[in-house]
């Protein structure tokens, strides 16, 4: 199968890269970093999350951030919105389109947000009614495509009916996470092969973590089934507080990187890209998670 020409990048950083940093981040450090991102060419930033500061301290400042933003046009800000509530502090946010998460595994679920997977997928049912309402798109994300930290490993068959619920329900995009980094490129090709008979392949997604090293053979094992979107995260930040031993997600810089390799177009500055997630290292005091990044600092 040919490879898309043209690939659309998710930058995830400022939300699910941050979130588990321990150290508290400015909301100045924040709106720098999402600005740098708008400025290198990014077309989908997640910036925050409205949950409970409770549960994601590092998330409390999201309606702050989005207020001291540089929105620029053709840009999508989103946010992770996994109730009604912070649905409505989204919008009130000027948020305009939210994101909200289901898992493939039920021990995962159970313990990631407290109740099964048919439970989760009902909680939503008000959000997605009231985002039709008020002409706010939805993604969607399944986390534990590949593999679940409670349960080992998961059957495609079982993400491709989450997948599917979440795309009737509304969902114009499904991203598939592989929250513990554990999938392999064969394992990865089947997924979308099953999954894509349920949800058009067009409407699917991405979402690798680097944990064993395998993202970026991953994100090519998915190319080469038609997926032509995938989450990023600057500088390699992030991990899941949920998932033992689960390292960050795949750096954005790394990807671009590739698909640059690949002749694919993507619209981003490799150059801004690296300075920007440079940036943010020097804020958190330690070294980028990005070879590219480390490789390119080092000529």
């Amino acid at each position: 199968m040919s490879l898309p020409s043209q690939v659309r990048l998710i930058e995830v950083g400022p939300r699910d890269g941050l979130q588990n940093e321990a150290q508290p981040i400015s909301v100045a450090d924040k709106v720098q970093l999402v600005d740098a991102l708008s400025n290198a060419g990014l077309g989908y930033i997640e910036v925050g999350s409205f949950v409970s500061p409770k549960w994601v301290p590092q998330m409390a400042g999201s309606a702050e951030v989005f207020a001291q933003i540089q929105r620029k046009p053709g840009v999508t800000y989103g946010a992770l919105a996994p109730n009604l509530r912070g649905f409505e502090d989204a919008l009130a946010a000027g948020v305009k389109e939210v994101a909200v998460f289901a898992a493939a595994s039920e021990a995962f679920s159970q313990r990631n947000i407290n109740c099964s997977i048919s439970e989760s997928l009902a909680r939503f049912a008000p959000i997605m009614e009231a985002a039709k309402q008020r002409g706010v798109t939805v993604r969607g994300y399944v986390s534990c495509v590949l593999g679940c930290p409670y349960e080992g490993t998961v059957a495609p068959e079982q993400v491709a009916m989450v997948a599917r619920e979440l795309y009737a329900m509304g969902c114009y995009e499904v991203s598939l996470g592989d929250t513990i980094g554990t999938g392999t490129a064969g394992a990865t090709r089947r997924l979308f092969e099953v999954v894509s008979a349920h949800v058009p392949p067009g409407k699917l997604a991405g979402h690798f973590h680097d944990t064993y090293g395998q993202a970026m053979t991953n994100i090519y094992a998915s190319l080469l089934e038609g997926i032509a979107v995938f989450d990023s995260s600057i500088a390699g930040l992030g991990g899941c507080p949920y998932a033992k031993g689960a390292s960050g997600n795949v750096a954005t810089e790394d990807v671009v990187y590739l698909l640059n390799g690949l002749g694919i177009e993507t619209g981003i500055d490799l150059d801004a890209l690296i300075a920007a997630g440079l940036q943010i290292s020097a804020v958190l005091g330690r070294p980028t998670g990005s070879r590219v990044a480390k490789a390119r600092s080092a000529q």
